[in-house]
């Protein structure tokens, strides 16, 4: 079938859009897939309502760095649109991206307000992370990562972070307080503003029990609105120009990240970049069917280059390491099997673009029951954690632990490494523990005695 475009000349400009939409289907794998545009389309939107959150958690959470808040909303989305695009159009896989929850909590709150980096700095930081797992594809030393790292630290790493923001979200909510007689206690409940954050706890963890996928997005949305309602905060829009992109627009210092204190921050923005896109990798295309019954995982150079490549394209925007969302899994549930579902996503999140600025900041009271949810749902983690065993679990506590306790990620990972390598010599195993996880074991504690607390 051949359809009539624009005239040209007094002629029809013919398309073959049969043709077209022929080699669409074929190089996404519809056939092979068993899916269609309908099924894509819809799973596309309903990833993008399921993690549609980090528009508005992103901005609140990187403006605490002193980052302009109306600029990294609208960086979000172009990072978010690029990720995807790039998942999308070159793996071909079902697995949106956008800025990552843990990431953008270690970014301000360890890099930028506990180490006293500036904000642009920091973005050298990811920015440089993201080319550095470029060059480690590129160099075939993917799989001596993947093969080196205990998985039990990888799985502790997710389950701190977890609770690391699930602490900020209960923070920014006024459920928990500072105490100098005990670090920490129960905030002021009676606290119009608490009691609004606690109202919208409620009303997520209600929708996401009836399964309703915006839920976190709903929950956000009614809070602030809300809160303005009752005169709780001033949330007022302003008018949404493109120029506000150009606040954080390559704004990244990579001079100043290249410094030699910051090759443990750009260490860690790398090892959580990696192992967050392998974990969201497998676990969404085991769901989807997309991983081989040999376990190995087609075109998965194309997909960590792709989450590589938007992690440094972010930074260039404006906004912390891009990752693989979990949240992809709804669109999966939904149908979607082919890269055109990211694609869909991605689009979505271009729209928003010009819609979300103009709702302004979004309070941190209407923010943090988000953070406490998207907290409680990664603790699902510990299940592969072999507890019982005490020279996995060992090093996994004191992993999961030191990560809120201490409000870095980089000690938990200090301290994981650190244990698993000196239970596994006390054992006699020392043969089980590779070279690398040796390397890096002093590197961390050469940062303990000699560098001080990071």
């Amino acid at each position: 079938m051949i359809r009539h475009g624009a005239r040209r000349g007094g002629k029809p400009i013919l398309y073959p859009v049969r043709e077209m939409r022929a080699a669409l289907e074929s190089y996404f794998q519809f056939r092979e897939l068993g899916t269609d545009w309908r099924t894509e389309v819809l799973a596309g939107c309903t990833t993008f309502v399921t993690m549609a959150y980090i528009i508005f958690v992103n901005p609140s959470i990187l403006g605490e760095a002193g980052m302009p808040q109306q600029a990294v909303t609208a960086a979000t989305c172009l990072a978010s649109a690029i990720g995807c695009f790039l998942m999308g159009a070159l793996a071909r896989y079902p697995i949106a991206l956008a800025p990552g929850m843990g990431l953008n909590a270690y970014f301000t709150y360890t890099v930028c307000l506990g180490l006293g980096v500036p904000w642009q700095t920091a973005l050298g930081a990811v920015f440089l992370s993201g080319l550095i797992f470029l060059v480690l594809i590129a160099a075939g030393i993917r799989q001596l990562i993947l093969e080196s790292i205990p998985r039990e630290l990888y799985s502790a790493v997710a389950v701190g972070i977890g609770l690391f923001i699930a602490l900020i979200g209960m923070r920014n909510a006024g459920i928990i307080q500072a105490s100098p007689a005990t670090m920490v206690t129960l905030g002021n409940l009676r606290d119009p503003r608490t009691l609004l954050a606690l109202g919208g706890l409620l009303l997520i963890c209600a929708l996401l029990v009836r399964g309703v996928r915006a839920a976190m997005l709903i929950g956000i949305l009614a809070t602030a609105g809300a809160g303005a309602a009752l005169g709780f905060f001033d949330w007022s829009p302003q008018a949404y120009s493109p120029k506000a992109l150009g606040a954080t627009w390559l704004a990244m210092d990579v001079r100043g990240a290249l410094n030699l204190g910051l090759l443990e921050i750009i260490f860690v923005f790398l090892f959580v970049d990696v192992f967050d896109n392998v974990g969201t990798l497998v676990a969404v295309g085991t769901r989807a069917g997309l991983i081989g019954k040999d376990g190995r995982i087609p075109r998965v150079n194309r997909i960590l280059a792709s989450a590589a490549a938007a992690s440094s394209a972010g930074a260039a925007c404006g906004t912390s390491t891009v990752v693989s969302y979990i949240e992809s899994a709804a669109g999966v549930v939904a149908g979607g099997r082919s890269g055109v579902t990211a694609i869909v996503c991605g689009l979505l999140f271009l729209a928003a673009l010009v819609v979300a600025p103009l709702f302004g900041a979004v309070p941190a009271q209407a923010t943090a029951p988000a953070l406490i949810v998207v907290g409680a749902l990664m603790l699902v983690h510990t299940e592969e954690i072999e507890w019982t065993k005490p020279a996995s679990s060992i090093p996994a506590f004191l992993t999961l632990a030191a990560i809120p306790m201490t409000f870095s990620i980089a000690n938990g990972l200090a301290f994981g490494f650190t244990a698993h390598t000196l239970l596994r010599v006390l054992a006699g195993e020392w043969r089980r523990v590779h070279w690398l996880v040796y390397l890096l074991t002093a590197l961390f504690l050469v940062r303990f005695f000699y560098l001080g607390q990071g």
